[in-house]
């Protein structure tokens, strides 16, 4: 059997965990699906799925097959495009993700512009304050705050931002600026879990960090609500410095505490895309990397 449809046959397996939902989604009879795993199982000497009556498994060295194959389908897929001509206007489906507030931010405001410029494209973006596996949850294009961990993905710094202690100008004028983080303790804290699940909040430089350990008297599930807690004059809260940047600006906030800052945190664009570059996602990542390194709240 071509060594591509077996390829694209275990891939659909795999994704679907089963060889019934691996045969609806290619147009198969299951026999043809399991005659197909076999043949390549044989091909390649290696024992790729764990079958029992109840579901389907890929093993070890299927997981790191299924990797493969997912990435050599796309290349072959992408090389089509470009010798088809389609890579001359961006069309298709995008998935993109990044966490909720700085979607909202500044994500959304290019795919907006993005969707205006390109009609035969659409878009799902997947605002999440959590790190999505791109390759299992089928996403195109991330943006990502922090230190990125090693992979197989490309990334392209686009900005940083930093980790900030504010307050409402009001607040700090009744109980005072704070002079060190440990006099924290001796005010009132509002701590957002998305951002300090442990409430112990590190400050300084990673070679001689201090860790404190605070009790707030508020504790939130997003960074919205310590936004508007602190806005209202409630206590300190620490955040990120691009949600809090319109607050900054229009003086309902300020930062407090910036020489104990820690080191800024990169911002990246990651996507998973071969040396052919879809142009959906080509074009994508160009407008929205302009974008983002304009922007003075980022850079």
């Amino acid at each position: 059997m071509d060594r591509l449809h077996l390829m694209t046959v275990f891939v659909a397996v795999g994704e679907e965990e089963s060889f019934a939902g691996g045969a609806r989604r290619l147009g198969m009879s299951p026999p043809a699906v399991t005659r197909a795993i076999s043949a390549l199982e044989a091909r390649l000497g290696v024992k790729l799925l764990q079958r029992t009556t109840r579901y389907v498994r890929v093993t070890e060295a299927g997981q790191r097959y299924l990797d493969d194959a997912r990435r050599i389908l796309g290349e072959v897929d992408e090389a089509d495009e470009a010798a088809a001509g389609i890579n001359a206007a961006p069309r298709g489906h995008l998935t993109v993700t990044a966490p909720v507030l700085f979607g909202k931010m500044f994500v959304m405001p290019g795919i907006v512009d993005y969707l205006s410029r390109y009609p035969d494209a659409d878009v799902s973006a997947l605002f999440l304050d959590r790190v999505v596996n791109m390759l299992e949850e089928g996403v195109d294009v991330a943006v990502r705050i922090g230190p990125l961990p090693d992979s197989s993905m490309r990334a392209i710094k686009v900005g940083q931002v930093r980790r900030v202690l504010c307050a409402s100008p009001a607040y700090l004028e009744q109980h005072g600026i704070p002079q060190s983080p440990q006099a924290l303790r001796e005010r009132t804290v509002i701590a957002a879990s998305g951002v300090s699940p442990a409430v112990e909040w590190k400050f300084g430089p990673e070679s001689a960090p201090a860790n404190i350990k605070l009790k707030p008297r508020l504790t939130v599930t997003s960074n919205d609500a310590a936004i508007e807690a602190a806005r209202s004059g409630l206590g300190i809260t620490r955040l990120m410095s691009y949600q809090i940047a319109p607050h900054l600006a229009a003086g309902e906030l300020k930062i407090v505490l910036s020489e104990y800052e820690n080191a800024p945190l990169p911002i990246h664009i990651v996507h998973r895309e071969s040396k052919y570059g879809s142009a959906k996602v080509r074009s994508f990542i160009d407008l929205m990397a302009d974008r983002l390194r304009a922007d003075k709240h980022l850079n």
